[in-house]
């Protein structure tokens, strides 16, 4: 009986250790769930254990599998219906076993108890209560069996990591339990009868000693060795384990969404999306976001979002003040749309019907598994508007909180967006004032339409705001309109991003491709993020040049004109050399001859230096590097063939327009022989792996590879190759050691 009571008392000890482990972890956690599952993982394990303990060991381990794997299917059930989750239980059970592990480290704070997020910390707990309990109260090991419980609570320390405050009470009672179980596990001394002589219970109480004096001597070395070092990280903040795992990632159609708006303005029709009437709306129609862009580089605008995964409830944002809030519930049912974004009413504070990650600094949330036709899912939003009337007073932030809405990119900024910036913020003193000039600017001289080119590269909007109506400048949808407003607003102190989303109807239907738009945002002091709309307001636009000329380009100096040719030499000329002149004496036909020698070994030479310099060129730019420096070569390639060929490509267009501006030949020069006939275009290689290798190389840097970067390189030299085929003998001659390509900028 007292054997009994002994191992109950361990048995519990156990239990409540394992109990304190989901405590600790679950302060990370929204409620109370997991403390629950992990408390009945523990007393499934330890009781089964404490029951069994008379059967063999060979029985105690199967039983406890099997036990083991139908309370992780009834704690998956419990949390899948918590969750709301209509999947099927097979389903939910695979996903969870196989992404438990990097969905527990990359949700967000506070972890919503859903099954991929709770099935390790069950796991775990059953595991740690079974092992120990086999040591303590099977094989009376008590200290022994207290290392997988110990262990089970150092990982959900590491676990929580800096993410909530330290665990001390928890951290005394565990150890308070640890004590109680040595306590109860510690067998009573045998009895040192009077029958043994007095020199061997002397003997014994010796070793008693002596044992006692080196555990004393052990524990106070190890205290010397390892007290400062513990000592010392009592202070210091814990490692967050969520540093060494990646977060779910958008893909490489979705990092700049922003490249998508012409795409989809050539096909207004294309049903995307299907949204129900909103429970509530300022207006008659709503702004869904779909992705908010805070990077720029001078090529690309980009998401810089870190989602984490997330449950049905998302955390609250930031209220600002004298902010009208408005509650909008809504159900969104995915058509054509594809990637992973996920277009919602800013801001979201709770969804259901699909599994999400968020992220909490821009209020946006991706699919991980991408967007499927047919997809339904309800997400109610905290629509915030600002009060408009503070906007004429508010100041906006300045200094490295906000660097990254400040920056331009690493190249240079074109000198005539510089000067159209500091145009526009002159006399313009307050904030509100200037975006309000760049947007009454924009909306004032431009016009939107559907077929402009993509792009909004430095090239891309310099060709916009300044390019000649009559060659497609001035004209652009509203990816450039919203990307100059932001460039412009950067160049003027202005923390500005760029947005992108659907113009929705408030009382619900279909959101065609036409609904796609783009908008600058800049922060204000006290009133967050709030929107412009710089597009035009009237059909007939003021040209740019009423209101702003670019500098013009310096004309090159003319060269100084010769003197008049004279008749007679000058005085100074040796006598002889005069007559020799005059007579066309031996003299003029040696140096004659002398001088068209040398002529004709310095051209030959500098023929041979350029085809060597050109084929170096090539070598360099098609197999040195790394996959992105050759691809980011073969384009340089594809230009230089076009240029050579008299059909130098537009600096506004895009990879795949220039892909199929390039398909159409040169035109063929007027001859005066009788002319080649010309092949007809559909005979040029394609360039579709160049293509897609060059969007990969902006859109989505070091992810391409070897391979890619091989066909890229075949694909731009057998169209290379093609094209100079094309020409004519002395043209393909000229080709090859055109000097152009080893000076051209690019």
């Amino acid at each position: 009986m007292v054997k009994w009571v002994r191992a109950a008392v361990v048995a519990a000890a156990l239990a409540g250790m394992i109990t304190l482990s989901g405590v600790v972890l679950g302060r990370i956690y929204a409620g109370s769930l997991l403390v629950q599952l992990m408390a009945g993982a523990a007393v499934g394990s330890v009781g089964l254990s404490l029951a069994c303990r008379r059967l063999p060991n060979w029985v105690v381990a199967p039983l406890s599998a099997v036990l083991l794997a139908g309370y992780a299917v009834l704690a998956l059930r419990v949390a899948a219906d918590r969750a709301g989750l209509t999947d099927r239980l097979a389903d939910v059970i695979e996903d969870s076993l196989r992404n438990g592990i990097p969905r527990l480290l990359t949700a967000l704070i506070p972890v919503d108890p859903t099954p991929d997020t709770v099935v390790v910390p069950v796991i775990g707990a059953w595991l740690a209560g079974l092992a120990g309990a086999e040591i303590a109260v099977r094989a009376g090991r008590v200290l022994l069996g207290l290392v997988p419980v110990a262990g089970l609570y150092g990982g959900a320390l590491y676990v929580v990591g800096p993410n909530a405050d330290s665990a001390g009470t928890t951290t005394v009672l565990f150890a308070t339990l640890a004590v109680a179980a040595l306590a109860a596990g510690t067998r009573p001394a045998a009895p040192t009868g009077g029958g043994l002589p007095e020199t061997t219970r002397a003997a014994v109480r010796g070793r008693a000693l002596a044992g006692a004096a080196g555990g004393l001597v052990a524990v106070l070395v190890l205290i010397v060795a390892v007290g400062p070092l513990i000592g010392g990280r009592v202070g210091s903040t814990p490692v967050d384990p969520r540093q060494y795992v990646e977060p779910p990632q958008v893909d490489s159609l979705d990092e700049s969404p922003l490249n998508r708006i012409s795409g989809w303005a050539l096909t207004p029709e294309e049903p995307l999306l299907n949204v129900s009437r909103a429970s509530a709306s300022p207006g008659k129609r709503l702004r869904l976001r779909l992705a908010v862009l805070p990077d720029y580089d001078g090529v690309t605008w980009r998401v810089g979002a870190t989602y984490r995964n997330a449950g049905r409830i998302l955390p609250a944002q930031a209220r600002m003040p004298d902010a009208k809030v408005t509650e909008v519930r809504q159900t969104v049912t995915v058509d054509g749309l594809t990637g992973r974004l996920l277009p919602v009413v800013p801001t979201p504070t709770g969804v259901d019907g699909a599994r999400v990650a968020f992220d909490a600094a821009t209020g946006t949330m991706i699919r991980p598994e991408g967007l499927t036709p047919g997809l339904r899912y309800s997400v109610t939003s905290e629509l915030q508007t600002p009060d408009l009337n503070l906007l004429p007073t508010a100041d906006v932030p300045s200094g490295d909180a906000v660097a990254r809405y400040l920056a331009v990119g690493g190249a240079e900024v074109p000198d005539s967006i510089q000067r159209l910036a500091d145009q526009l913020a002159e006399d313009n003193g307050a904030a509100f004032d200037r975006a309000i000039a760049i947007e009454e600017f924009l909306a004032e001289h431009y016009r939107k339409v559907a077929d402009a080119p993509s792009g909004h590269a430095f090239p891309n909007l310099s060709f916009f705001l300044f390019g000649p109506r009559k060659q497609g400048g001035q004209v652009g949808t509203s990816e450039q309109f919203a990307a100059s407003f932001a460039l412009l607003a950067r160049l003027t102190g202005l923390p500005s991003r760029v947005a992108v989303g659907f113009d929705a109807p408030a009382a619900g239907g279909t959101v065609a491709a036409s609904s796609a738009l783009a908008w600058p945002e800049v922060l204000f002091d006290g009133l967050g993020w709030v929107a412009f709309d710089p597009m035009p307001k009237t059909k007939n636009p003021r040209p740019v040049e009423e209101d702003f000329t670019p500098k013009p380009t310096k004309p090159p100096t003319p060269p100084s004109e010769p003197p008049p040719p004279s008749e007679t030499p000058p005085s100074s000329a040796p006598p002889a050399a005069l007559a020799a002149k005059r007579d066309g004496g031996p003299s003029t036909a040696v140096v004659a001859g002398g001088a068209s020698g040398s002529v004709l070994v310095v051209l030959v030479a500098a023929a041979g230096a350029v085809l060597l310099m050109r084929r170096s060129l090539r070598r360099r730019r098609l197999s040195a590097g790394s996959p992105d420096d050759r691809i980011t070569g073969a384009w340089a390639e594809f230009r230089d063939a076009l240029r050579l060929a008299g059909q130098p490509v537009p600096p506004h267009l895009a990879a795949t327009e220039a892909a199929a501006y390039a398909e159409k030949p040169p035109p063929p020069r007027r001859r005066l022989r009788k002319a080649v006939p010309e092949p007809a275009a559909g005979d040029l290689p394609p360039l579709d792996e160049l293509v897609a290798g060059i969007n990969t190389v902006g859109f989505a840097p070091r992810s391409a590879d070897d391979a890619q970067a091989g066909r890229a390189g075949e694909q731009v030299a057998a169209y290379a190759t093609e094209l100079r085929s094309r020409r004519s003998w002395w043209r393909r001659w000229w080709w090859s050691l055109h000097p152009g390509p080893l000076r051209w900028r690019r």
